[in-house]
């Protein structure tokens, strides 16, 4: 007699967000189809194969469509399709690291060397004569210089110096190494620059998954599940997805349409040996609108209490100041950074609409979320196009915005 296996058991959909009539929320149903009017456009243009929009106001949905189709050969865009979020993952965990916070666990004041004792030697990469010397920070590398990107660790594609390099040479992309071997590994590469000096955008927040994993002895897949998604019932974000949801997956074109250069994703249905917390997670359109409501709600939904509404306030602050470098083109002028999240410090200055005090993120693959505070506004884009990201992004705010009565 042979054992059979158990039959997998159906994953139950996010629960819907309450709905209205886009007038009912201050919301201009002609703007909000010109919007759509507007990507149905860039879809038959060949920009990306499809997009889905989420637009919430007043805590209730006035618009959620999907247009185009899931990937460019396959079935239409559905508002259940599973998308790689990427970078959309750092807000997830750097709520994660702050939940740790609040039930006294670390200081943001913490060296990150208290958790992963390979940080305690490390060095910072400057460029003199052409070669790299190595000197001694001038402070230790906190959990706050990790939440705001002001670390000194960067990302491979961040630049081509020689620090840069070595990321490129090494396996810091695997993800069949564990979320341990990888912090070790980033741990022996030179600093850009001292922690607190500039906003590099980075490996920071793989950083803190480890964290997570160290200070709650459980995976950061278990943390998160037991912590943020499960109570917000976002049953369909993990990082990876089951055989049984292939026909729900939305893929970029093969080839980027704006260059010719390939594209190549991971692949969702493969469960990875390194879960990344700056990056790793797929969700759907619907599953980060309940994350996007806790946080417009001060953080809390259907009762449950994920983050403390004064940390929220403290995350959803800029962290960088006048004297903090920024570098890269990542955050537009009249912005800072939080713990987790880019802000918005004045109503001008950078070419797109917003509030002071809006606060966002977005994943390389072309996801996007804002909570706009002072218009009781959030709105979650997804789609799976690399290459028109930064098109798409400021696109979408322009139409969103135009909307708002």
């Amino acid at each position: 007699m042979t054992a059979t296996a158990p039959q997998a058991a159906i994953t139950p959909k996010a629960p819907p967000l309450p709905e209205a009539e886009p007038e009912t929320l201050g919301l201009s149903r002609p703007r909000l189809q010109a919007m759509s009017d507007a990507f149905k456009r860039e879809i038959d243009k060949g920009t990306v194969p499809g997009v889905t929009v989420l637009v919430a106001r007043r805590g209730q949905v006035g618009w959620f469509e999907a247009l185009g189709k899931q990937s460019p050969a396959g079935p239409a865009m559905a508002l259940d399709s599973i998308f790689r979020i990427f970078s959309m993952t750092k807000p997830i965990v750097s709520v994660g690291i702050m939940a740790l916070v609040e039930d006294g666990h670390l200081l943001l004041s913490d060296p990150v060397a208290k958790f992963i004792p390979e940080f305690a030697d490390q060095r910072v990469g400057v460029v003199s004569g052409g070669r790299l010397e190595l000197v001694p920070p001038n402070r230790p590398m906190t959990v706050q210089d990790l939440l705001r990107h002001t670390s000194g660790l960067t990302y491979e594609h961040q630049g081509d110096g020689p620090v840069h390099k070595l990321y490129q040479e090494s396996r810091v992309r695997s993800r069949k190494i564990t979320n341990a071997e990888h912090a070790a590994l980033v741990a022996s590469f030179p600093l850009v620059c001292h922690p607190g000096d500039e906003f590099n955008y980075s490996r920071s927040t793989d950083i803190l998954g480890r964290i997570i994993e160290v200070v709650s002895g459980k995976s950061l897949g278990m943390f998160l599940t037991e912590r943020i998604l499960a109570p917000l019932q976002m049953t369909e974000t993990a990082f990876s997805t089951s055989e049984s949801n292939a026909g729900r997956l939305a893929q970029p074109f093969e080839a980027d349409p704006w260059t010719g250069d390939k594209v190549a994703l991971f692949n969702m249905l493969e469960q990875p040996i390194m879960e990344s917390g700056g990056g790793g997670l797929v969700s759907t359109t619907m599953d980060y609108a309940r994350f996007a409501l806790m946080l417009r709600n001060g953080g809390t939904l259907d009762g449950n209490r994920i983050i403390g509404r004064k940390t929220l306030e403290l995350m959803a602050s800029d962290h960088l100041g006048p004297h903090v470098v920024t570098n890269g083109t990542l955050l537009s002028p009249g912005h800072g950074f939080g713990l987790g999240f880019a802000v918005r410090r004045e109503a001008g200055i950078a070419p797109f609409p917003g509030s002071v005090g809006q606060y966002f993120w977005s994943g390389i693959a072309g996801t996007f979320f804002w909570i706009d505070p002072k218009e009781d506004l959030f709105t979650v884009f997804m789609s799976q196009g690399p290459g028109q990201r930064d098109f798409t992004r400021t696109l979408v705010r322009d139409l969103v915005y135009a909307a708002v009565d």
